[in-house]
């Protein structure tokens, strides 16, 4: 009965207000705001944000506070980002979430790779990891340097003899020149890790899957699949035999293994066909 009363809490459209905006990169721009259901989310969950009039959006959680507190990072690249893009502190947006399920907490040696936006998730859980790891590496791509995201943020969640950020970016304007995927098989043959996270575009995901395959290592990936319902329903996000809204977001190496002729290679269009991954 709690469970089945906490689902509905979770599914529960709420509204709230902007608290603050800041502008990370020419692109993105991280949004805070209050939601006391939000306050338990866990790394690699995920909220529907509702932009009236607009749509509602499916966004990583990049923090949550106990106080309520919560926080996502929003790229521009479409109407609904647009329009949210456009708000200012004080006005009302809608809330659903969070939903689905979470990186697993592991301890000793990690490696996170992530591209974009995908930093955000990885941020999160940087923060939840930091007692338990003895070395923590973190792997940050974009196109170009003003695309980097959240490097100063990742540096300070674990202690710096513990952490290693390496950055790359595609035009070669800061760090290693090539894909976040670039140094990844370099590390891998000289240090053994105990994780592998990641989360990004879903072709450098299945690189690094590829590649955590060959060298023995387990992994968990956030996917990111169009949502509409986020609990199941719909089946817009389905891959293979499993909804990546209510059965993911986060799926282990396991479970990609069943997918491997999906992930990285296709998706599903708004009218439920599959299309390739661009």
């Amino acid at each position: 009965m709690k469970l089945s009363a906490y689902r509905i809490a979770t599914n529960t459209l709420r509204t709230t207000r902007i608290l603050s905006v800041k502008t990370e990169s020419p692109t993105v721009r991280t949004f805070t705001f209050k939601d006391r259901q939000c306050a338990n989310a866990k790394p690699g969950q995920f909220l529907m944000l509702w932009i009236p009039g607009v749509d509602e959006i499916p966004l990583s959680i990049l923090d949550a506070k106990e106080n309520g507190i919560i926080s996502v990072a929003i790229k521009k690249v479409g109407e609904a980002t647009q329009a949210l893009h456009n708000k200012k502190v004080g006005e009302i947006i809608g809330i659903r979430g969070p939903f689905g399920n979470s990186f697993t907490l592991k301890e000793g040696r990690i490696l996170m790779v992530s591209g974009g936006t995908g930093t955000a998730p990885m941020l999160f859980l940087s923060k939840k990891l930091a007692s338990r790891v003895t070395r923590l590496i973190s792997v940050i791509g974009a196109k170009t340097r003003d695309e980097l995201l959240f490097m100063n943020g990742m540096k300070k969640t674990v202690d710096k003899e513990k952490t290693q950020i390496i950055a790359t970016t595609e035009d070669g304007s800061y760090g290693i020149k090539g894909l976040a995927t670039t140094p990844v098989e370099r590390l891998l043959e000289k240090e053994k890790f105990d994780m592998i996270y990641t989360c990004g575009p879903e072709q450098m995901m299945r690189k690094v899957f590829d590649l955590a395959e060959k060298y023995g290592v387990a992994l968990e990936a956030s996917l990111e699949r169009l949502m509409r319902c986020a609990v199941g329903l719909c089946g817009s996000c389905v891959i293979g035999g499993y909804c990546v809204c209510k059965e993911g977001p986060v799926f282990t190496a396991e479970q990609l293994r069943e997918v491997k002729n999906e992930f990285g290679v296709s998706k599903r269009d708004f009218d439920g066909r599959k299309i390739p991954l661009e």
